[in-house]
């Protein structure tokens, strides 16, 4: 039986470059999944760590992210059971697209911004040939490869600064990371295998969504436990600002503006927990929304809005809660790390009438 738990271990996650990414933070929240689970969902999965996770673990995985950069890689490393990107597939994406014309964004709005000109003319022609790859698996894996490239290539690793391409210029910086001044096609190549081995089938049917994680809840059944990882709101930095880059590189956006000196797209997405005014509110209906899920993990920050203490009063309405902390260490490990500061993990489970209710109900079941 202890052979059965581990023997989806061996793959192997690649190791994110995201802000707020817990896979330095999964072994201590694996401690505090409840036994008897079958069904688990990441409700705000990032970079999809913890959805990677629930599949090693042999659940069925439910994952979801309003970021549709982020859904692409559930789609290629928690739904995907087997499909692999081959030197055939690599043929495809490397050669010249017939609809290039189409396919200009990133060279007209990124060169000399992030990328050179010849730079941002080959993710050009890569994203105008990803849709000729034979199965969505396939096209995620693409997506998912190129985006943490780029990630790779550009200083800090994300987009919310304008200093890339001279960072990418300084022999200092060059000598701590020369992924600044490589072909995106070389990291491409180099980080490829990671991810074809990271795909494997857990036998489930595992399922990414791109949602709004208040529109998806009402529509899931079944499901045992939930882990929220919200926006940390007050205390992190701007994900769609941070990578803007990723998002219209995925979606390929024609209809939108490209606003200040990194060229974010324009309207951003609606999250509902990043602002003050509406945190408060998304809270409740998360949790609202939520009461069919007995048991519930919830990641936090003790810098954020509302305060530990505010939120634990809101989550007690509907669950009985627990607070763990972890202190962060040099400034590493999730969304608005500083050092000094924690990681919070609600531990969250049904109140002793939620049990009582639930027995009531099958045993009316049962008599008819």
């Amino acid at each position: 039986m202890l052979f059965e738990e581990y023997k989806y271990f061996n793959y192997n996650f690649p190791e994110p470059q995201y802000l707020g990414a817990k896979h330095t933070h999964l072994a201590w929240i694996k401690e505090f999944i409840p036994e008897n689970v079958n069904v688990a969902l990441d409700a705000f999965a990032g970079s999809q760590s913890v959805a990677f996770l629930f599949k090693q673990m042999g659940l069925q995985t439910i994952t979801n992210d309003f970021l549709n950069f982020n859904n692409q890689i559930g789609l290629a490393l928690v739904e995907n059971g087997n499909e692999k990107l081959t030197q055939e597939d690599l043929s495809i994406l490397y050669q010249p697209a017939k609809n290039k014309n189409d396919f200009q964004l990133m060279k007209s709005v990124f060169t000399n911004v992030f990328f050179e000109e010849s730079e941002a003319d080959f993710l050009d022609n890569f994203r105008a040939n990803i849709p000729l790859l034979s199965s969505p698996y396939k096209q995620a894996l693409a997506y998912s490869i190129i985006n943490r490239s780029m990630t790779r290539k550009i200083t800090m690793g994300h987009f919310g600064h304008t200093q890339a391409l001279k960072y990418a210029s300084d022999p200092e910086r060059i000598k701590r990371n020369r992924s600044l001044i490589r072909p995106i096609k070389d990291i491409f190549e180099e980080l490829l295998p990671k991810y074809n081995e990271a795909v494997f089938d857990n036998k489930q049917d595992n399922q990414s969504y791109n949602q709004n994680i208040l529109d998806l809840l009402p529509t899931l059944e079944n499901v045992d436990l939930a882990y929220f990882d919200p926006p940390y709101c007050d205390s992190h930095a701007d994900y769609q600002s941070f990578y803007h880059l990723l998002e219209t590189f995925t979606e390929y956006w024609k209809d939108k503006e490209f606003v200040n000196g990194i060229k974010r797209y324009e309207p951003q997405r609606f999250s509902g927990f990043d602002k003050k005014r509406d945190v408060i509110e998304s809270f409740e209906k998360l949790f609202e929304y939520s009461q069919e899920i007995p048991h519930w993990l919830i990641s936090y920050n003790d810098r954020s809005y509302p305060s530990v203490e505010e939120l634990s009063k809101i989550i007690s309405k509907y669950r009985d809660v627990t607070v763990e902390a972890k202190a962060y260490q040099n400034g590493r490990g999730g969304k608005g790390s500083v050092a000094g500061s924690h990681e919070v993990l609600f531990v969250c489970k049904p109140k002793k009438k939620h049990f009582i209710k639930q027995q009531q109900e099958e045993v009316v079941d049962e008599r008819f």
